[in-house]
């Protein structure tokens, strides 16, 4: 994607944690708004089938409000649909510059698909809800509604959209999982992406957490914003309630062991206390949305209509928020390097004349915390124990970290670090800085 490295601008540390703070501000917007779309379509066309072999006036305006009321209108579908994927697009590729990983390219893949998934979505809409409904219809006991038969061809409409919007979830699932997994990521193929085990998982997650969702959100409203409508009309309300009820708590069953699995499925450089917070967080949510759905399906209790929507929103966004918590964690070395990057350009602008140096600490921390220790024996030696002998051979220790070798048959041989010539400089500096504070 050459052409967008050209909008690539330096950023600085603080850029890139201003950046992490929007990218989970606009898919906070997107994520919940397609999920909805996507499971309303779904049901939408499910019972205008239903409606086709059984006849029943309620199937037919259940589907025509679903479709109506979930996808709200097309300026809504492009301010909450299309512009936040887009602005990912767009941070994405300053925060994954110059690196080699799928993210960016699978974004616009799904941008492109959710696109065309919501121009046929909306025409089908439009055909949906042209039908009118009279009185008569409201009463299961009268003649059902006569249909021509070029609605169900216009539903085909709905059909294809429908499939175009799994493609670019599957696409849109699969670029989160490689940016939450980019230290570890090995899949360079399409299909092997895809069909990752990972991408797999969240996208289970994501298809059944958009079911229990868009029936949350009907609930809410038809039994909140539109609550003045239910007592003319008590018979609809009890159908649409049971159906909604019923599906939201039978999708939302599984989400807390899937949430579970997807934790755990991180790598140890990955995780984070602040990873495992929000997934209890949102594990505890999807629990209480158990209990109002319970409540409304065998109490009747319809004041919860309201609450169980947004409790399963903030959920979703709990969910979003963790997947942002590790992708910081997991691009936390690349972000270094760009920073870098950013402070020696802004001291050849200043004329400074100077090379900004990395942090020994932080690349440190990033690349070799996870298997060393100063002070215990950890995945290697520890290095209080190994230092001594480099003392006056820094050339030695530089060369080891570049091509190490097993030296110690007690513990496992030490991968290559990947570090530049000047990185493997500040990592031994660093070193031996702390281990001459150690002999003090």
């Amino acid at each position: 994607m050459e052409f967008l490295d050209k909008l690539v601008l330096p950023q600085s540390a603080e850029h890139i944690k201003l950046l992490h703070y929007i990218l989970t501000l606009v898919l906070a917007l997107f994520v919940p708004f397609i999920s909805v779309v996507f499971g309303g379509t779904f049901s939408s066309i499910y019972f205008l089938k239903r409606f086709k072999k059984t006849e029943n006036p309620f199937y037919i305006k259940f589907s025509k409000e679903l479709i109506e009321n979930l996808t709200v209108n097309p300026g809504v579908g492009i301010i909450l649909g299309l512009i936040p994927l887009l602005t990912a697009i767009l941070i994405f590729v300053q925060l994954l510059h110059t690196s080699l990983i799928q993210t960016v390219s699978f974004l616009i893949l799904s941008f492109v698909f959710v696109l065309a998934a919501l121009v046929l979505i909306y025409i089908y809409r439009y055909s949906i809800t042209s039908v009118k409904l009279n009185d008569s219809d409201n009463n299961k006991n009268e003649n059902s509604l006569s249909i021509s038969n070029s609605l169900y061809l216009k539903s085909n409409y709905g059909k294809i959209g429908l499939i175009l919007l799994f493609v670019g979830i599957w696409f849109y699932v699969a670029a989160i999982t490689s940016a939450t997994n980019f230290s570890s990521w090995s899949f360079t193929g399409v299909i092997t992406s895809l069909a990752a085990p990972k991408v797999l998982l969240n996208f289970l997650i994501f298809i059944v957490f958009a079911f229990a969702l868009s029936n949350a959100a009907f609930l809410f409203i038809h039994l909140y914003w539109k609550r003045r409508e239910k007592t003319s009309d008590s018979d609809y309300t009890k159908f649409m309630k049971d159906i909604c009820s019923k599906a939201g708590l039978r999708a939302s069953l599984p989400l807390p062991v899937l949430i579970a699995i997807n934790v755990f499925s991180f790598s140890e450089t990955t995780l984070s206390g602040s990873i495992f917070i929000y997934s209890v967080v949102s594990i505890l949510l999807i629990f209480l949305s158990y209990h109002l759905f319970y409540m409304i399906l065998n109490k009747n209790e319809y004041k919860f209509g309201s609450l169980i929507f947004f409790i399963l929103i903030f959920g979703w966004v709990a969910l979003i928020i963790k997947d942002q918590k590790a992708m910081t964690n997991a691009t936390e070395y690349h972000s270094l390097v760009l920073s870098t990057d950013y402070d020696k350009m802004l001291a050849e602008l200043k004329g400074e004349g100077t090379i900004a140096v990395l942090n020994g600490k932080e690349i440190y921390d990033v690349r070799c915390a996870s298997c060393h220790k100063f002070d215990q024996k950890f995945v290697g030696p520890a290095h209080f124990d190994v230092l001594p002998k480099y003392e006056g051979k820094e050339g030695q220790l530089i060369a080891y970290i570049k091509n190490p070798v097993k030296v110690d048959p007690a513990y496992p041989p030490m991968p290559n670090p990947g570090l530049t010539p000047p990185e493997v400089d500040a990592v031994v500096k660093y070193l031996l800085e702390e281990y001459n504070k150690h002999k003090k």
